[in-house]
């Protein structure tokens, strides 16, 4: 069976360990444990055919900068997420997870993905957000910035 290597990056809490245990168990987990480096492997059927995908979740936190790199030799897809409720997280697509990818597998193609939709029309959220003068990132914003960095449409 073959194998297709899936990175996550993105900046640390924005959903990238909630995004991978919800699709590989359809459970979504109840609390925030910041993670390291992860492995998780599901079987996939493409055009028929089985497929192992490896989906490597990585830790967004500074301190991991030198660390995370070492996971991306021979990765076939990048999924680059930012929370849609952090505008600081969609701001460092741009400023870094895009030019690190980028600079570690100039061709390697990825994907850009929103997470935290479930938490965009939360009222707290929007007050917390209102307070800083930030509003949630909007769906054409993410569009926008996807064809600007020529990310693989899904």
């Amino acid at each position: 069976m073959q194998t297709i290597k899936c990175v996550v990056v993105g900046d640390g809490a924005v959903g990238k360990t909630c995004l991978l245990i919800s699709y590989t168990t359809n459970k979504f987990p109840s609390e925030y444990v910041p993670t390291v480096f992860d492995n998780y492997a599901v079987t996939v059927m493409i055009g028929g055919e089985p497929y192992t995908l490896g989906l490597f979740d990585t830790a967004g936190q500074e301190d991991y900068d030198r660390l995370r790199p070492l996971s991306y030799p021979q990765t076939d897809v990048f999924l680059v997420c930012f929370s849609v409720v952090s505008p600081s997280s969609f701001e460092n697509v741009k400023e870094k997870w895009v030019p690190e990818i980028t600079h570690h597998c100039q061709k390697t193609p990825f994907l850009l993905v929103g997470t935290q939709i479930d938490l965009r029309d939360e009222t707290s959220t929007l007050e917390k957000l209102a307070k800083n003068k930030q509003k949630p990132i909007t769906m054409e914003q993410g569009e926008k910035l996807a064809k600007e960095l020529k990310a693989v449409k899904p």
